[in-house]
């Protein structure tokens, strides 16, 4: 689509989206009215919005209970476009990133403990409130950041929640010097960088046989790289599990030293098998990750650009959701997918 079509489309009022109406079932294309900002909120027109491992989860049916109909999409990137009632935090024109964690009720124990992302009541964009597979969304103003200092939306849109969720796994690792990272895909693929800068070895894991992989985790300054099925060359202080198979958890645990820990990243995972008491023992940790909080994105979002972080993008138009899916669900991708609107995906 030509940007003055494009345009023009946008001023009457119309936008275009992509919807998942059934669980299990490809998203469809649909033409919607612009949504409107409520009081907080914020309209971003959408520049950008990368495709996640949760997002499957979601059309696939192993998270529950999502809003349907739905836009998926919680890596979004896009620009202030209007503003609602009592926002001051944010102007039209300014380039913001909208996550996962999309608000919290700030009266639960866990909100007054700053674990907000424990809330008993959250929402989470793109899974009970629309995301970003469209060319606009509408946000709480509290929980989107400033990209002022991003000048690639297509490059910023991982670091939403591949960054973000990356960084909470890395952080829940502790001081481990030799890390292991399983999965090497969307948020290995940036947390790998900062690894490197802050001082660690990065030991990544693959699908057994995928050599493509294994050389781009060691672009990226892998010390070494190898299939999940392999040993690696020394006993790991921490593994992150960014792979949702659950047989890697006694896998990652027979290749830690002692107090060593296995951080699992997922928000969803295959079922952990029964594994022998000896591979704990020893003070070895299993934990998970759950969600994020706003102070992670102000820490990783601070850091990623002081790590050099580049991300490696593929973009896909938005109308091209359902394959960007796809290639992500059969392991096609190197970095992540990038859906592009129209009018973004043609400047």
């Amino acid at each position: 689509m030509d940007r003055p079509r494009y345009e023009a489309e946008m001023t009457a009022g119309r936008m275009k989206a992509m919807v998942l109406a059934e669980i299990g079932r490809p998203l469809r294309l649909e033409e919607r009215v612009l949504p409107e900002p409520g009081p907080g909120e914020i309209r971003v027109r959408i520049e950008a919005c990368a495709v996640c491992r949760t997002d499957l989860h979601v059309v696939d049916g192993d998270l529950p209970r999502p809003k349907l109909p739905l836009i998926p999409g919680h890596e979004i990137v896009g620009v202030v476009d209007r503003l609602g009632s009592a926002v001051g935090s944010f102007a039209p024109g300014e380039r913001v990133g909208i996550p996962w964690l999309g608000h919290t009720c700030g009266r639960c124990s866990y909100c007054a403990s700053g674990r907000e992302n424990l809330c008993d009541e959250p929402i989470f964009t793109g899974y009970t409130r629309d995301g970003g597979f469209a060319e606009y969304a509408v946000a709480d103003a509290a929980y989107a950041f400033s990209l002022a200092r991003y000048a690639d939306p297509v490059a910023a849109a991982p670091l939403m929640c591949a960054g973000l969720i990356g960084w909470r796994s890395l952080v829940a690792a502790g001081e481990a010097g030799a890390i292991g990272l399983y999965g090497f895909g969307a948020a290995a693929h940036i947390i790998a960088q900062v690894c490197r800068w802050q001082g660690r070895a990065v030991y990544a894991f693959t699908r057994p046989g995928d050599e493509e992989a294994q050389a781009f985790a060691r672009s990226l300054g892998a010390v070494w790289a190898g299939g999940s099925d392999e040993d690696p060359p020394t006993r790991l202080d921490a593994a992150i599990l960014f792979a949702p198979v659950g047989a890697l958890v006694p896998t990652a645990l027979r290749h830690l030293r002692k107090g060593g820990r296995v951080v699992c990243g997922g928000i969803h995972m295959s079922d952990i098998p029964s594994f022998p008491y000896r591979i704990l023992w020893e003070e070895r940790q299993i934990v998970s990750v759950a969600n994020l909080t706003r102070q992670d994105a102000v820490d990783f979002l601070a850091i990623a650009p002081q790590a050099g972080v580049t991300t490696a993008t593929v973009r896909y138009p938005l109308e091209a959701a359902n394959e960007a899916l796809a290639d992500l669900r059969a392991g096609r991708l190197q970095g992540a997918a990038v859906l592009c609107p129209s009018g973004a995906f043609a400047s």
